[in-house]
């Protein structure tokens, strides 16, 4: 089906395709990759009846705009934004028809960072290493979109329960941005890296996103946490997890996000619950942070 594209006529500050990513390539030094906002990127494919797999488009802030080639279904969810289709005001957080050569216009977060573009049969640019993700650390992927690009979409899902676009359903629990970032940590394990008192500071006194965070990681502005004076120098490189709260010289921490790097040589004073990273995803600038120790353990497995 030739024609089943999607044409972008505005790329936004940052859209990339993203959908599950690649886990398991780290000891290849590659990056997982991925929607930074799994839970969003997963409803909008429910919704437009696919499977949890599919590609979707991720942008940053201030959308994008696309027109498809043909009639296609599109769910906008994650952070809240207005939606037009050729102007005309449609829903965000449901699914829409929009006929072929239709702008669609994902405009400016309302609230939270990142907004997902869902299209029934997703987004078929050519996988690497079994993901269609964009990564902004190792390259891999297509590239973030421009201006003119032209990304093919999948025949829509014929089969099981996502065949069946919005799911049956006339309310959905979206998840708000949130007004506080809450990071749940396991402390370790170079948190002996750092003064008694670093480590309690870390635990206990507020942050806020910096505007310099990315795909890569949250920045942090706030207290810096100290070394301890028998640690000098730097560790030779380690591997790194999702999660990972590095900590570089100016003391400031940094949670490592879906396009991390494999390794660093900074020490990881904790290493945030998985499930609290969606979160983190939709924190803008400024949001306060709070790290919540939830007990202590070893180094984990990327």
């Amino acid at each position: 089906m030739a024609d089943r594209a999607l044409c972008v006529v505005r790329a936004g500050a940052l859209t990339t395709v993203q959908d599950l990513g690649r886990p398991g390539h780290a000891h290849l030094g590659v990056p997982r990759s991925g929607a930074l906002d799994p839970p969003a990127a997963a409803l909008v494919n429910r919704l437009a009846g696919n499977p949890p797999e599919a590609a979707v488009l991720e942008t940053t802030l201030d959308g994008c705009a696309v027109r498809p080639r043909s009639e296609v279904t599109v769910v906008v969810g994650g952070a809240p934004c207005p939606v037009t289709v050729d102007g005309r005001p449609v829903a965000w957080g449901a699914p829409v028809r929009v006929p072929g050569g239709a702008l669609l216009d994902v405009g400016r977060a309302r609230w939270g960072v990142r907004s997902y573009v869902g299209v029934a049969g997703g987004v078929a640019v050519e996988p690497v290493l079994g993901s269609r993700s964009t990564d902004l650390l190792s390259g891999l992927g297509p590239a973030p979109l421009t201006d003119g690009a032209v990304l093919p979409l999948g025949r829509p899902f014929q089969g099981g329960v996502h065949a069946r676009v919005g799911s049956g359903v006339d309310v959905v629990p979206w998840p708000g941005p949130p007004a506080e970032l809450v990071l749940r940590v396991t402390l370790g394990p170079r948190d002996d890296w750092f003064t008694a008192d670093a480590v309690r500071t870390f635990v206990t006194r507020a942050y806020r996103v910096s505007s310099a965070s990315n795909r890569v990681g949250l920045r942090t502005e706030g207290p810096a946490l100290e070394r301890a004076r028998a640690r000098v120098g730097e560790l030779p490189s380690e591997g790194m997890v999702l999660g990972a709260v590095q900590v570089p010289p100016d003391g400031r921490p940094v949670v490592f996000l879906a396009d991390h790097p494999t390794t660093g040589g900074y020490p990881v004073v904790a290493v945030v619950r998985k499930e609290d990273l969606a979160g983190a995803a939709q924190a803008v600038a400024g949001t306060s942070v709070r790290f919540v120790a939830v007990g202590r353990a070893g180094w984990g497995s990327s």
